[in-house]
């Protein structure tokens, strides 16, 4: 077997090849899954909304973090910018979200949440709560908060913005 070596830290290991790992065993994969899974069980009552996996995501972190500019949104809701820049004028349009200048930076815009917005957020929490509960059945509450902190820590260790 060819091993290929990997700098960690203070050592180096044998890198695993995917083949070795196992698709059931590569966090990556399994993390598709379940949010392909999720987007999917969504999508049909979405779609009963008007809404894409974008648009409920946009309200979902407006939801939660209000007038946030458009870049920053786009990081949050895990959406491409152009795609959110698309599915912004939608939602604009719906009345959903408006568009507010930066009190600070003329340059910057930020989507703000409607109160019709957040109807139709609420109208979709139920759906969403439940597919979450779902997704987490059976497991112990201490397992999943250690999971969840896991997550944290991944994410940390991957992102590209202080948030």
């Amino acid at each position: 077997m060819n091993e290929v070596k990997i700098p960690d830290s203070d050592k180096s290991e044998p890198l695993q090849r995917l083949g070795e790992i196992g698709l059931s065993n590569f966090p990556p994969y399994l993390m598709n899954r379940i949010m392909g899974r999720y987007n999917a069980d969504l999508r049909q009552e979405l779609a009963g909304l008007g809404l894409t996996t974008a648009k409920m995501r946009a309200l979902a972190v407006l939801a939660v973090i209000d007038a946030l500019p458009i870049s920053e949104l786009a990081v949050y809701a895990v959406v491409e910018q152009s795609t959110l820049s698309r599915s912004l004028e939608q939602l604009t349009s719906d009345g959903l979200v408006r568009r507010d200048p930066d009190p600070n930076d003329s340059r910057v815009t930020r989507i703000a949440i409607t109160d019709a917005g957040r109807a139709a957020f609420d109208q979709m929490w139920p759906s969403m709560s439940r597919i979450y509960s779902q997704m987490f059945h059976g497991i112990p509450a201490d397992e999943r908060a250690a999971f969840v902190a896991t997550l944290k820590t991944m994410l940390r260790n991957i992102r590209k913005h202080d948030f």
